[in-house]
């Protein structure tokens, strides 16, 4: 029964994740809103909505290590996990231009997460300001991309995940319906999670920043893998890093307004600093030749099996 709630959790939020997408990108482009606005806006909140479902539903069930765990977990797994598996199936170029910016933003987000879990506890001011970071983020993007005249670009990139013919009523059902199956599966997945840690005689941030963690980032990992397998690998290294964003800023910000929960002393002592470890390997590999190599792929799979079996065994 176990694992039959975790697995229906996961499937709801993957699935969830997918048709909110789907639905919200169709009905903005109804609304004349412009490609860049809808991904930075619309596809970037609707892939992080899983994190964003689990850590309120873990807040508001008492659970703040798969609150937090989820976001810090969801992190490093994005840059060790998906970004070495993206890398080993094919090298991804990173573009100077755009890291110098969002590469910039990913480190002070990483910066400012820190800071907030340093203090001890997720409070609404420090939730605010984060939420502030983000949609300062959202501006000065979407300026320097139109100044930059990438508005076509970004079209292009998101032509794919952009359903054809739908309907407007279709569109805002498949967003409604994206946003219902997300809830419920983050319910799902939360019982099911604290359950699991009960049996298991862990904490729940072990469950957190592992199953649950791995679990909300399966969009992200989809999503870089196809992108590496159709020789896009660009698009995987910048869906890892608008999601490390929306994680931090957007996920922690909008759980601590809603919701403040305490920090569990095992991500103050452990897991956030293997997050900003591996956020700072993601600079490193980049800056070095502009090009995540196999080889760096391989390195960064290989810390993050470090890093499941000291979480694991520790």
């Amino acid at each position: 029964m176990l694992v039959i709630e975790l697995a229906a959790g996961l499937v709801l939020l993957v699935v969830g994740g997918d048709f909110l997408v789907r639905g919200a990108v169709e009905f903005a482009i109804r609304l004349r809103v412009s490609p860049l606005l809808i991904g930075l806006t619309v596809v970037g909140f609707g892939t992080s909505m899983p994190e964003l479902a689990t850590s309120l539903a873990a807040a508001f069930a008492g659970a703040p290590g798969i609150a937090i765990g989820n976001v810090v977990g969801s992190n490093t797994a994005n840059i060790l996990l998906i970004l070495g598996i993206a890398a080993l199936l094919a090298p991804i170029p990173v573009s100077r231009a755009a890291f110098l910016r969002d590469g910039t933003v990913v480190a002070l987000s990483a910066v400012a997460c820190l800071a907030v879990i340093l203090v001890g506890s997720l409070e609404r001011v420090s939730g605010l300001a984060l939420v502030a970071m983000l949609a300062g983020y959202i501006v000065f993007a979407a300026s320097g991309e139109r100044v930059a005249a990438k508005g076509a670009e970004a079209a292009d990139a998101q032509e794919p995940t952009t359903p054809r013919g739908m309907p407007t009523w279709a569109a805002l059902a498949f967003a409604l319906g994206g946003i219902a199956a997300m809830i419920l599966g983050a319910h799902f997945l939360v019982q099911g999670a604290i359950e699991l840690a009960r049996i298991a005689g862990v904490s729940d941030t072990v469950i957190g920043v592992t199953i649950v963690a791995i679990g909300t980032s399966l969009p992200e990992l989809v999503t870089s893998v196809m992108a590496a397998i159709r020789k896009s690998p660009d698009i995987a290294f910048g869906n890892v890093v608008g999601s490390n964003i929306y994680n931090v800023l957007g996920i922690l910000g909008v759980t601590a307004v809603v919701h403040p929960i305490p920090v569990p002393d095992e991500i103050i002592a452990f897991d956030i600093w293997v997050m900003l470890a591996a956020t700072a390997a993601l600079t490193a590999a980049a800056i070095t030749g502009w090009r995540i190599t196999r080889r760096e792929g391989v390195a960064l799979l290989a810390a993050y099996a470090a890093y499941i079996w000291i979480t694991a065994t520790g």
